[in-house]
């Protein structure tokens, strides 16, 4: 569970996460990690999910719908199996078209993930595998 800062990227867990300084919409978000060798964070176990509350944002991840609406994936094309969804999401809300993924201001609760329109600005987080070999 080792943890340290690099250049703005944070190592931890076999991964080092960039955190923006500013807002974008989903697809520009991911575009920007994608340059960086990343891309949008994808949150597969407890204690990831755990690391990503500490930093009290409101942030994309990189799961969406916009494949097949209420299918859920993961950037990499893996299907969502552990979820932290907040109470009734993800709900398109009053019909509106909620295709991304986003962490919600509800940091104190486990479960506070949330669908939003992939249009909003928010900051992001870019994942990049990385094992430290001997």
């Amino acid at each position: 569970m080792a943890e340290y800062s690099h250049h703005g990227w944070v190592y931890f867990n076999d991964s080092f996460y960039y955190i923006s300084a500013w807002g974008n919409s989903w697809q520009d978000s991911r575009e920007d990690c994608l340059q960086r060798g990343a891309d949008l964070v994808i949150i597969n176990s407890k204690e990831e999910q755990e690391f990503m509350r500490q930093f009290k944002k409101h942030v994309w991840i990189g799961l969406t719908d916009r494949e097949t609406e209420g299918v859920w994936e993961w950037v990499d094309g893996t299907p969502l199996t552990t979820s932290y969804w907040d109470a009734n999401e993800p709900n398109s809300h009053e019909g509106i078209d909620e295709d991304c993924g986003e962490i919600k201001l509800h940091y104190d609760d486990e479960n506070n993930w949330n669908d939003v329109s992939c249009t909003v600005q928010n900051i992001w987080i870019c994942e990049k595998k990385f094992t430290l070999t001997q």
